[in-house]
C-alpha cells in the first residue's frame, strides 16, 4: 500500500483492516491463540495480540466438576466474539472456541460410529445435559441403563463412554446414549458366558426377578429364564409359591439360543418324572380319590398325587345338572371320588369322571318307575315342543306337546299348565344311556290307550273291528267318539261319517247318541280313528259276495234286501 506524509482517516482504516487480516477476515468469529499473560481472581487475562487484552472466565478452561489447569505463559485457543466492546476491551471466549473444536470432532467419531468420552452435568426436562468436550448434548432418560435407573447422582461429573444417536451442526443438536455401550458391553460379555454352558447343564444361580409367567435367574453375568411350568411338575398358580427373590437355585439348562442369547432353564427335570408308569399305575376304570386344585369353566383339575393331576370336564360332573359352571359343583381344595375314563401318557393327560363314582340316577329311576307307571311331579319349565317335570330321584322327564290332551292342538295343550304346577303323568320310555324320559298326561284320560304295549281296561279294539261307539263330543271337522261306555276315545272325521255328502253333517248327531263305526286305525299316540263310511263300505262288499254277482241281473237294492233279511232271520 501507498504511503503518504499526511494519512487520512481513510488510511489509517485501511492499515488496521491489514493489519487485522483484511477487512473480510478480521478476527471477529474466529478462532484463535492467544497467551495467558495473568490470572486474576477467577478470570484468565489472554493477548491475542490486539491494541486491548481479553478476559475469560477460569470455568470455561475446565471440565464440569473440574479444576481449570491453566498456568500464566500457556498458549490457548480461543474464539472472539468481538474485537472492541463499548469499554474497549476485546470479548473472548473459550467455551466457543472449545465447542467449534469439539463439532469437528464429534462429527468425525459419528461418521465413523465410536464412542466418544462425555460428562453428565445437568439434568433438563426428559433427560440430562452431557458436555462432550465443549459441545453440549442432550441425554434422554430412557438412554441413562438398560434399566429405570432412580438416582442419577453417581453417574454426575464423571468422565464417561457414550455412543452419538444424532447430530445436527446447523441447529446445534447432539443426542447421546449411555444405554447403547452398556447394552454392547453386555452383549459382549454374554457372548463370552454363553460359550461356556451347554444344555443339559446343571448350575446353580440367583433369583434376580419374578414375573407372573416365571422367574429370572442370573447364572453370574447372564440370566436365564425359569418359566412357570418348569419349576415343579404338580401345579404352580405363582412363582412365588416356590421361590423368592435373592434365592440360590440350583437348575438345569434346557434349551440355549445363542443367536438371540436367550437361556430357558427347568427345576423340575432334577426330579423324578411321576408321569413314569401312569398307564399301569392309573388304569381306566380305577376309582380313586383327588383334590380339587383349580376350577375353570370347562372343568376342575383333581389332584392324585403330587405332580399328577387329571381333568374332570363339565359334561362329566353331575348326572343331572347341566349348563351349570362347575364352581357350583365342586370347590377348591375338596376331596372327590373320581372314576379314570383315559389316560394319555405322551400328552400328560388323564380323563376322569366325577358322575360316575355316584350312583345313576336314571337306572335308578327306570329300575323304580317301569313304562306304565304313574308319578306326580312339578312343571319346571315349558318350551316350544312340550313340558320339562321335575321327577323323583332329582331328574327331568319331557311331555311333548302332542301327549299332552286329546282332541286339541299341541300349541293349544301347551297352556294348559304352568310353571310350578304339580301334575301326574305315566311314564312312556326311559333311555338311560341318553338320560330321557318320555311322559305322557293324556294316556291317564278316561278311555285312553294303555301305555307299554297293553290294551284299555276295557273296550279293547283292533283294526277293522266294527264297534258301537258314543258321540262324546260334535265338532265342525267330525265327532268325538267313545268305544262302548268305557273304552277308548277316538275321532271320526266328517268325510268318514257317511258316503253320501247329506250323511257327512256332524250337526246331524247329538252327544250321547250311538252308532256304529269300523277301527281303520291309529294315530301316532295309538288313538283309534273310526269311520261309518269305511263300514258301510265293507257291509256292501260282503253283501254281494254273499247274495249275488255282477252278472246275475239283480240290482243292489235287491241284494242288499235280501241281506237285510237273512240278517233278520239271523
Amino acid at each position: 500500500m501507498a504511503t503518504t506524509a499526511f494519512p487520512t482517516r481513510d488510511d489509517f482504516a485501511a492499515m488496521l483492516d491489514e493489519s487485522l487480516g483484511g477487512a473480510d477476515g478480521g478476527f471477529e468469529g474466529r478462532v484463535v491463540k492467544g497467551t495467558v499473560t495473568a490470572i486474576e481472581n477467577d478470570l484468565a487475562v489472554i493477548d491475542i495480540g490486539l491494541k486491548s487484552e481479553g478476559r475469560v472466565p477460569l470455568r470455561e478452561f475446565a471440565m464440569p466438576g473440574q479444576k481449570a489447569d491453566i498456568n500464566v505463559g500457556d498458549e490457548v485457543e480461543v474464539y472472539v466474539d468481538r474485537v472492541e466492546n463499548a469499554n474497549g476491551e476485546t470479548m473472548l471466549s473459550r467455551d466457543r472456541a472449545r465447542r467449534e473444536a469439539a463439532w469437528d470432532r464429534l462429527e468425525e467419531e459419528f461418521n465413523k460410529e465410536a464412542r466418544v468420552e462425555g460428562v453428565i452435568f445437568g439434568r433438563v426436562k426428559g433427560g440430562f445435559t452431557v458436555d462432550l468436550g465443549g459441545a453440549v448434548a442432550f441425554l434422554p432418560g430412557s438412554q441413562v441403563d438398560i434399566r429405570p435407573v432412580r438416582d442419577v447422582g453417581p453417574l454426575m461429573d464423571l468422565p464417561q463412554p457414550f455412543q452419538i444417536l444424532k447430530m445436527d451442526r446447523r441447529r446445534g443438536n447432539i443426542v447421546v446414549s449411555r444405554r447403547a455401550i452398556l447394552e454392547e458391553t453386555r452383549a459382549e460379555q454374554r457372548s463370552g458366558l454363553i460359550q461356556n454352558l451347554e444344555e443339559g447343564q446343571i448350575i446353580e444361580g440367583a433369583v434376580k426377578n419374578i414375573t407372573d409367567y416365571g422367574a429370572f435367574v442370573d447364572l453370574g453375568g447372564i440370566d436365564g429364564l425359569l418359566h412357570v411350568t418348569d419349576m415343579s411338575y404338580k401345579r404352580v398358580n405363582h412363582p412365588s409359591e416356590v421361590i423368592n427373590i435373592g434365592d440360590t437355585v440350583r437348575v438345569q439348562i434346557i434349551r440355549i439360543n445363542r443367536d438371540t442369547q436367550r437361556i430357558s432353564l427347568g427345576m423340575k427335570q432334577l426330579e423324578s418324572d411321576p408321569w413314569e408308569g401312569v398307564a399301569a399305575k392309573y388304569p381306566v376304570g380305577a376309582k380313586l380319590s383327588g383334590t380339587v386344585t383349580n376350577i375353570t369353566d370347562y372343568g376342575a383339575f383333581v389332584e392324585l398325587e403330587p405332580g399328577i393331576e387329571g381333568l374332570v370336564h363339565v359334561s362329566e360332573m353331575s348326572w343331572v345338572k347341566k349348563n351349570v359352571h362347575p364352581g357350583k359343583i365342586v370347590s377348591t381344595s375338596q376331596e372327590v371320588d373320581v372314576i379314570v375314563l383315559e389316560v394319555d401318557s405322551d400328552k400328560r393327560r388323564i380323563s376322569l369322571g366325577l358322575k360316575q363314582a355316584q350312583s345313576n340316577p336314571w337306572g335308578a329311576f327306570a329300575d323304580e318307575h317301569p313304562v306304565g307307571s304313574v308319578v306326580e311331579g312339578e312343571v319346571k319349565n315349558a318350551t316350544e315342543f312340550g313340558l320339562f317335570i321335575g321327577l323323583p330321584g332329582d331328574v327331568d322327564g319331557m311331555v311333548h306337546m302332542s301327549d299332552i290332551a286329546w282332541g286339541i292342538s299341541g300349541e293349544e295343550a301347551l297352556h294348559l299348565h304352568r310353571k310350578g304346577e304339580n301334575v301326574q303323568v305315566v311314564i312312556l320310555d326311559v333311555d338311560v344311556e341318553k338320560e330321557r324320559i318320555s311322559l305322557g298326561i293324556k294316556q291317564l284320560e278316561k278311555g285312553a290307550p294303555a301305555v307299554g304295549g297293553g290294551t284299555a281296561a276295557a273296550g279293547s279294539v283292533k283294526k277293522n273291528d266294527v264297534v258301537t261307539v258314543t258321540v262324546l263330543e260334535v265338532r265342525d271337522n267330525g265327532l268325538e267318539v267313545q268305544a262302548g261306555d268305557d273304552g277308548a276315545t277316538g275321532f271320526i272325521k266328517r268325510a268318514d261319517l257317511g258316503r253320501d255328502r247329506d250323511e257327512q253333517r256332524a250337526e246331524r248327531y247329538q252327544v250321547g247318541q250311538k252308532f256304529d263305526a269300523m277301527v281303520i286305525g291309529f294315530d301316532r299316540s295309538k288313538k283309534p280313528n273310526f269311520s261309518v263310511k269305511a263300514m258301510q263300505i265293507a257291509e256292501e262288499k260282503q253283501a254281494v259276495a254273499q247274495y249275488g254277482s255282477s252278472d246275475s241281473g239283480a240290482s243292489l237294492g235287491d241284494i242288499l234286501g235280501e241281506a237285510l233279511k237273512a240278517g233278520k232271520k239271523d
